[in-house]
């Protein structure tokens, strides 16, 4: 489900006709539906009631700081996996104590900035660690700061969520987290450390994942954990489920949140019953289908059989069709009554169209949003696209390649619209490099040259 629709051949953001934002805030941008994303947060909630798990928003989906603060209004935690992250969630409102750490190369200094910010501080913000050296590295740094943090495990189940492998996360040679085999001996040497309490599992297969079968088997195998660990002499009070959960790329891609939730709680139910707390980690689920990217079409070319619509960005501003050949529904922003289609899918079945590549304008052969995707054959110069469900993974992925300046954001909450975040310009683009600044490297030391971490404070 979605708030974006064609009315009378036009498509509206909520109440709004997207030409209408487009005409002040220009293209290329990304319009993001707030009634979307809370929906689609409270049916996620709903689905997961009867284990009522703290639903952690995944920052890395899209981190625009209005919609981390609409889903920390809500009641979500955040998922962070940096401390930019983190610093993020906290900026938009959201307490250290509602977050959940992971990523396999956490920086000492992001370390003890979430340390002093109080994630770890209880039993739901947890770090989750990935590695007999970070964890080892956390417990340090909790000793150095005489603070005792709490710390999820993070497994993996070796389920294979037949997903692109860039995105699978879960299988025994991923790079995150520990296999069942070690898990046990990793509670084992450091189950009773005093400073960082290991206390939780964490697992995330991969993403997205468009059936259940992969969370069903993942659920099962980390309960037996939870039995093999408690006669062990260790009890787990928290389970990270993850997130991965699919969105519609295509209308009616992925089963419904009550799907997901329907194969997860007959397993989930009774550790819940004995006083285990459940995390949710859900981002795609959530904003992707919340969010448009609209471009401009600025030429149009046949080369020998191949037509080309060539638009104002591509994947400087949407990364996922080049880098995963994943699919994204393209379709003109006013494309009269006649031509509205019933499904977003490849091809929609409409007279009218002919193959055509979805372009943009940087020198690059994979900058492409589409290729031959069905779309009406009259599309000309000004003509304004919309790129759909290109909520998640974005803006959050977006780059300056080129020395392109990043789109702007946009909030549409029923007929009220907010610019969220301002298009860049051409000085922005180089605001940081007009001030070099010259580095002492002591003679004797070899190079010591010291990072500028922003805010984080150096350690000792």
């Amino acid at each position: 489900m979605d708030l974006f629709s064609y009315r009378n051949g036009e498509l509206f953001a909520e109440d709004v006709p997207v030409r209408a934002i487009v005409e002040q805030a220009g293209t290329p941008c990304y319009i993001y539906s707030r009634g979307t994303i809370e929906s689609h947060y409270d049916r996620l909630v709903e689905a997961f009631a009867p284990i009522d798990p703290l639903v952690c928003y995944s920052v890395k989906s899209c981190a625009n700081l209005s919609i981390l603060r609409t889903l920390g209004q809500r009641g979500a935690g955040m998922d962070v996996v940096s401390g930019g992250e983190l610093f993020r969630a906290r900026a938009a409102g959201v307490e250290a104590t509602r977050c959940v750490y992971a990523g396999v190369g956490k920086t000492d200094e992001e370390i003890v900035y979430a340390i002093r910010e109080g994630l770890g501080s209880n039993d739901v913000g947890l770090f989750n660690c990935e590695s007999e050296q970070e964890f080892e590295n956390i417990a340090r740094l909790a000793r150095l700061e005489n603070m005792v943090v709490r710390v999820a495990l993070r497994i993996n189940p070796d389920v294979d969520p037949k997903t692109h492998r860039y995105t699978t996360t879960g299988k025994k040679e991923s790079k995150f987290g520990v296999d069942l085999e070690r898990a046990r001996r990793f509670f084992e040497r450091f189950g009773r450390d005093p400073y960082a309490k290991l206390v939780g599992l964490h697992l995330h297969i991969g993403s997205p994942v468009y059936t259940v079968e992969p969370y069903r088997e993942a659920m099962a195998k980390t309960a037996a954990l939870v039995e093999t660990l408690a006669a062990d002499g260790f009890a787990i009070r928290s389970i990270d489920l993850g997130g991965g959960f699919g969105a519609d790329y295509e209308s009616l891609q992925s089963p419904t949140l009550q799907e997901y939730a329907n194969a997860i709680l007959p397993i989930a139910k009774p550790l819940f019953d004995r006083g285990i707390r459940f995390i949710l980690e859900p981002g795609r689920t959530i904003v992707a289908n919340a969010g448009i990217l609209v471009l401009k079409v600025l030429y149009t070319k046949t080369s020998g059989e191949k037509r080309f619509v060539i638009c104002d960005a591509g994947m400087n501003a949407l990364l996922r069709p080049s880098h995963y050949g994943s699919f994204h529904f393209i379709w003109p922003v006013a494309p009269g009554e006649s031509m509205v289609p019933v499904r977003r899918t490849p091809d929609p079945q409409l007279p009218g169209t002919v193959p055509q590549d979805v372009v943009g304008p940087l020198c690059e052969t994979g900058d492409f949003l589409a290729l031959d995707r069905m779309l009406p054959a009259n599309l000309e110069r000004g003509d304004l696209l919309a790129v759909f469900t290109a909520g998640a993974y974005g803006m959050s992925m977006a780059s300056r390649y080129n020395s392109s300046p990043l789109p702007a954001e946009i909030l549409v909450t029923g007929s009220t619209v907010e610019i969220v975040r301002a298009r860049e310009t051409f000085d922005t683009i180089i605001e940081h490099e007009l001030a070099p600044r010259r580095l002492v490297i002591a003679s004797d030391a070899g190079t010591m040259i010291a990072s500028n971490a922003g805010h984080l404070e150096p350690i000792e």
